[in-house]
């Protein structure tokens, strides 16, 4: 292998190819025609365009990022996350076409993708899964008939996919009609499959999940926990290494759990067995995701290793090192995902010119982004912008540094997660680790504007007037040309948007 396409975009494309050039292998972008000037076009040795914004004609199209690689005479191809990462189809295609296939197998893919096969395949692995079906719900009535044996509440999930498109949560009887309708059809726009099953429904659990890396000689390790309860809409906002919620004990049960899991399917490469844990300690299988995660910088950080490298290792069919077998969780890491969505107004995702950007750096600081001034956020593509991911030597300095980089972090031209992220580090609960998955439910507070409009004239009038002020006043000694400006106004205005 020499040579690798990187099927995908943002700041996944650049990650996976900065650790290209690390192992001393060109990398080769695709991009979208809105895309032609973003970083990761300039980041790759080569880039090749491949369609119009529409995912369906650029990043979706499988014969077009085929054609791209033939074209650039690349040897392999990486999916990142997203697109066509977890699409059984794609993986066939790029071993059929005689490309080295950066994941796991295709047949991994496919039993894992599919829900109740899943579920099925885990129970015969010994791994505990949440009660429910193993079959595709062929009626109303037989989800009644389910309902009176497991009972409420419960939850119905698409066979075909994740992410919450095609869930519902039923609590009574009355309820079954409109859900099972809702849930089909949902699943049906989604991912071109109405079939759903039906689980009992865990009440206020954590979301933890586990990193597995496996190679193709047999060895499979885990890497730990990560937390990912902090959620809107069943996909992750906040995530933390090691869980605070974990000891020793539970982590080594449900490593190993996560560790037959994969090996159950064959699996080759990076990735995450995510469980359900409740409050009395006891954890259920959710799903498997195959291929790298979001998330991925957490365990990193914490467990020293480099992920997509040993992606490449693995999908190279070398061995991986013996020394995984004894890692061991060092410091902690969190992980505040920077979204195009304001926490104020639904998370509705938001459009805009990035007008200015101020990243963090520091001790203990990364920046996983594709984003810089100037560049257009429209809605063509997932709302993600970046990840902003600390680490400390324990949970109290991790949350700590990330305040601070909170703090020094500046988007304007676009709302973004940022203010929620900063009141979260803050927040009582979320400092103790005492939080589950309706960690933003049960805490209304972190999801109102901390200023009203009226309040945001105010402080501009007054940041405005104290600027004008300080036109009159002498320099200071030391202050090198500059008058001493009251940041205190301006890093209030900042903070809470305003532009």
């Amino acid at each position: 292998m020499k040579r690798v396409l990187v099927a995908n975009r943002g700041e996944i494309a650049v990650r996976i190819i900065r650790a290209l050039r690390e192992s001393g292998y060109e990398s080769v972008a695709v991009f979208s025609e809105p895309d032609r000037l973003s970083p990761h076009v300039r980041t790759a040795d080569r880039a090749v365009p491949i369609g119009p914004a529409a995912p369906a004609e650029s990043y979706l199209n499988i014969a077009r990022l085929l054609d791209a690689a033939r074209d650039t005479g690349a040897d392999a191809i990486h999916p990142g996350y997203g697109f066509l990462a977890e699409r059984p189809d794609f993986a066939r295609a790029v071993t059929d076409a005689g490309f080295i296939w950066i994941g796991p197998p295709a047949a991994a893919i496919s039993a894992m993708g599919n829900k109740t096969e899943a579920r099925r395949l885990m129970q015969k692995a010994s791994v505990p899964v949440v009660p429910g079906t193993v079959e595709p719900l062929e009626s109303e009535a037989e989800l009644s008939s389910v309902a009176g044996e497991i009972g409420f509440p419960l939850m119905l999930k698409a066979v075909a996919g994740g992410g919450g498109k095609g869930m519902r949560l039923v609590r009574s009887t009355s309820e079954l009609g409109s859900a099972f309708t809702q849930a089909r059809s949902e699943a049906l726009k989604a991912f071109g499959d109405d079939s759903v099953y039906v689980e009992k429904y865990i009440e206020r659990p954590r979301h933890v999940e586990i990193q597995v890396i496996a190679d193709a000689c047999g060895n499979v390790f885990h890497m730990g926990e990560r937390e990912c309860s902090v959620q809107r809409r069943h996909q992750k906002l906040i995530e933390e290494c090691p869980s605070p919620a974990i000891d020793e004990k539970l982590r080594r049960e449900m490593g190993t759990a996560a560790v037959q899991a994969a090996r159950s399917v064959g699996y080759v490469g990076a990735g995450t067995v995510e469980f359900l844990l409740d409050r009395s300690g006891e954890f259920y299988f959710l799903e498997m995701n195959t291929r790298i995660q979001v998330e991925h910088p957490v365990t990193e950080l914490v467990y020293g290793v480099d992920l997509v490298r040993d992606q490449l290792t693995a999908a190279c069919g070398e061995p991986l090192p013996e020394s995984y077998a004894a890692l061991q969780p060092r410091g902690h890491s969190i992980e505040c995902r920077i979204v195009a969505e304001d926490p104020y107004d639904g998370f509705l995702p938001q459009t805009g010119r990035l007008e200015h950007l101020e990243i963090p750096c520091g001790p203990g600081i990364r920046w996983d982004g594709a984003i810089e001034r100037g560049m257009e956020i429209g809605l063509s593509y997932d709302p993600l912008l970046a990840k902003l991911i600390v680490w400390a030597e324990d949970r109290d300095r991790a949350i700590a540094r990330m305040n601070r980089a909170l703090d020094e972090l500046l988007i304007v031209g676009v709302p973004t997660s940022v203010p929620l992220a900063r009141a979260a580090m803050q927040e009582e609960s979320f400092r103790a680790g005492r939080y589950d998955i309706g960690y933003l439910d049960t805490h209304p507070e972190l999801l109102e504007e901390p200023l009203s409009d009226a309040e945001l004239t105010d402080l501009a009038i007054a940041a405005a007037l104290s600027v004008e002020a300080c036109k009159a006043v002498p320099r200071a000694a030391g202050s090198h040309g500059r008058a001493p400006v009251p940041s205190r106004w301006l890093t209030q205005a900042r903070r809470d948007g305003l532009r």
